[in-house]
């Protein structure tokens, strides 16, 4: 898959985004523009997924707020019909505002929303599938970075060190930003890097709206570790009133933004 038929994807996933969102009037719009480009690139470029489970590579959203742009990154890949993102937060939904398997099984793999919990699902499956002899088969994580403060995802991470997971891939989305704030404010978590080294992770970091940069972290050769990217990238990516503002995090477009949005994603 080249990188220019992936950022047009992502493109287009954007444009569902503030649609979908303005038309619910609900929705965490930033958290959903900072990861589509993560999504999007594990779909398309690097995950195996043309077995049934689970005998395929897996993908746990763990920041399970960003439904929203696992739907529209689905929708823009034709993984699901872009009708029914007009469901989205509805009664009786399919696209309830956080995951949920029963209803999209064969897009989400876990029920997420409570932070914290991803790392340690991805954990055990990745252990799972060494020990019933997949361990080609890798399972990717996507956490926000102010889950971070939660500290079951550490005790996930010494597991994983413990049971050399390489087969297991964490994502931080590195926008830096969270519910009310900067996250070095609310919880510093830098040195990053260092922490996960000192969890006995390789570390790569890139930017995470680059989807070479991205496939390139994510099929770096193994080295006999779990590994995490740090994919450092910018909440409200792609529309410029949304970028790097914390109260987009859960905000929504009006009718005015909304327009203001669609036209910066032709440009």
């Amino acid at each position: 898959m080249d990188v220019q038929t992936i950022r047009q994807t992502a493109r287009q996933a954007r444009r569902y985004v503030l649609q979908m969102n303005h038309r619910a009037g609900k929705g965490h719009t930033g958290a959903d523009l900072s990861e589509v480009d993560i999504i999007c690139t594990l779909f398309m470029a690097v995950m195996d997924r043309s077995q049934a489970r689970p005998n395929q590579d897996r993908f746990i959203l763990s920041k399970g707020h960003g439904a929203g742009g696992l739907y529209c990154s689905a929708a823009a890949m034709g993984l699901i019909d872009p009708a029914i993102l007009d469901q989205f937060m509805g009664d009786d939904t399919l696209l309830a505002g956080h995951p949920i398997h029963q209803k999209l099984p064969d897009l989400v793999e876990i029920n997420s929303g409570a932070l914290g919990h991803g790392l340690s699902i991805g954990a055990g499956l990745a252990l799972g599938n060494k020990l019933a002899n997949r361990a080609h088969r890798r399972v990717f994580v996507l956490m926000g970075d102010g889950e971070l403060a939660e500290g079951s995802n550490w005790e996930a991470a010494m597991a994983a060190s413990k049971f050399r997971l390489d087969n297991l891939v964490a994502i931080v989305d590195r926008n830096r930003l969270q519910l009310a704030g900067k996250t070095e404010d609310i919880m510093p978590l830098e040195p990053l890097a260092d922490k996960w080294r000192a969890f006995g992770f390789e570390v790569i970091e890139c930017d995470g709206h680059d989807p070479a940069a991205i496939i390139d972290a994510v099929n770096a050769p193994t080295i006999g570790k779990p590994r995490v990217i740090l994919a450092n990238t910018e909440k409200g990516h792609g529309i410029s009133f949304m970028a790097n503002v914390p109260a987009w995090h859960h905000a929504v477009p009006n009718d005015q933004q909304l327009a203001q949005g669609l036209a910066e994603l032709e440009e």
